[in-house]
């Protein structure tokens, strides 16, 4: 009988935080739990005909405040006036309220305004009402897009707060160890060339066995935080998809849709990465408005090979099957975005990054007067209260194709938000329309009130 070797493709199998992952059917939800040691793990909620949902839906729509559940082409938001509706909430002893937790209910960071006769620094966007799914992720309830949440915008705020300049890179990365990889190799030595598909089982066990866990890092923000865990369940699906485990739910070319043997070294290992699309801002003449276009978000890929000790070293490119994906999934991300919440959360939390280094470098903090001294301390407005991911067990997918063993995958985030701030990659308001914007709202507010239409 001649003998084959497997074609392997190896990934974490794990994406979700403590928000849940939703499927494309209403049956059954999808998504992992953190445990004690930072250890990821799926679970799956069954939700037969989608009717624990409807029911959630009612009641959400039932129990919300009619103003703020009226859809809003542009709700608009003083940051100012929120901190101290936050602190005097909290100081009273009192749980803080969703509408402040789920700011009012917008559902994407579309602008930021500036008003030096009041101090208002404004952040304004497309609203209404929201609902919890059965696995804790909150989104609008007439588009199914996540809201935002005032933690995330709080993280990113820090990232580049007031009195200082710049801000830190923020991401993510799910890796194999050095340890690992090196196992990993040894494994294949000694089965790839005699493999059948006989030993398809066998193979797929070795190596996850092989390779063991895998370590979750975040730069940039405390992992503790939800900012943290979209970022890593964000970077943990793309790679599912790209490798066949998990199904998209619109059309879309994955990396094992094109991947062939041909020309790939045994140990190569492409990496994925999610980068902003930094040509995403448009500011007004006088700098006291700025409006967030596009998409937002690329996938970039590159290849490394991986030695026999398990260190890793970038080749000279990535495979064309590579290249396909990565610029597939880029066009194809706002429909993707739209169809699973998780894509949309990670353009929000680069938006918001972005907003934050818009505002520090524009110093609205000293001209507001403003030195944000409730939102930026954990103390008094807690961010850091989730779980941290630490580590993820490997879990391995095998496909016949050609006769050449391909190994894992690794990748991740990366956000360098003043990069977007750069002139070469701010776009003009040539039709005066972020500029009309700004001009046409008025900031006119009661004592108490931060959120308006």
């Amino acid at each position: 009988m001649r003998l084959l070797r497997v074609v392997v493709w190896s990934a974490l199998v794990v994406g979700l935080t403590l928000c849940g992952v939703s499927t494309a059917t209403a049956q059954q939800l999808a998504g992992v739990h953190i445990d004690a040691d930072g250890v990821l793990r799926m679970r799956v909620i069954d939700d037969p005909g989608g009717q624990l949902m409807r029911e959630r839906l009612a009641a959400a729509q039932a129990a919300l405040n009619p103003e703020v559940a009226v859809a809003s082409p542009l709700r608009k938001i003083s940051l100012t006036r929120l901190e101290r509706a936050v602190a005097d909430r909290l100081a009273k002893g009192l749980r803080l309220g969703d509408e402040m937790r789920y700011l009012a209910g917008i559902t994407r960071l579309q602008y930021v305004f500036y008003y030096p006769e009041s101090r208002d620094i404004v952040v304004a966007g497309p609203a209404g009402g929201w609902a919890e799914d059965l696995t804790g992720r909150v989104c609008s309830i007439e588009t199914g897009r996540p809201v935002l949440q005032l933690e995330d915008l709080v993280v990113a705020m820090r990232a580049y707060p007031p009195g200082e300049k710049g801000g830190p890179t923020i991401g993510c990365s799910i890796d194999p160890t050095p340890e690992g990889l090196a196992k990993m190799q040894e494994f294949l030595r000694q089965v790839g060339p005699h493999a059948t598909p006989a030993d398809t089982d066998t193979i797929v066990n070795g190596l996850r066995t092989s390779m063991g866990m895998q370590k979750v890092s975040v730069l940039g923000v405390s992992p503790r935080t939800h900012f943290a865990q979209v970022l890593v369940e964000a970077d943990y699906r793309m790679k599912l998809i790209g490798i066949g485990l998990e199904r998209p739910p619109i059309k879309m070319t994955s990396y094992v849709d094109r991947a062939s043997p041909a020309g790939v070294a045994r140990n190569a290992l492409q990496r994925w990465f999610f980068v902003p699309d930094y040509q995403c801002v448009r500011v007004a003449g006088e700098k006291l408005a700025m409006e967030l276009v596009g998409d937002g978000v690329k996938l970039v890929g590159e290849g490394e090979v991986v030695n026999a000790a398990g260190g890793r070293v970038v080749s000279a490119g990535q495979d064309r099957a590579s290249q396909i994906f990565v610029t597939a999934f880029t066009k194809k991300y706002p429909q993707l975005a739209e169809k699973s919440p998780i894509y949309a959360q990670l353009r929000d939390l680069i938006d918001m990054s972005i907003a934050a280094a818009f505002i520090q470098e524009q110093d609205y903090y000293t001209t507001a007067g403003w030195r944000m001294e409730f939102f930026g301390d954990e103390k008094k407005f807690a961010t850091e209260t989730c779980q941290a991911p630490e580590q993820v067990e490997t879990a391995v997918t095998s496909i016949w194709k050609g006769t050449q063993l391909m190994t894992p995958l690794g990748g991740g985030v990366t956000v360098n938000a003043e990069r977007a701030l750069e002139q070469s990659n701010l776009l003009p308001d040539d039709e005066n329309r972020v500029q009309s914007t700004r001009s046409a709202l008025k900031v006119d507010l009661a004592d108490g009130q931060w959120w308006w239409d």
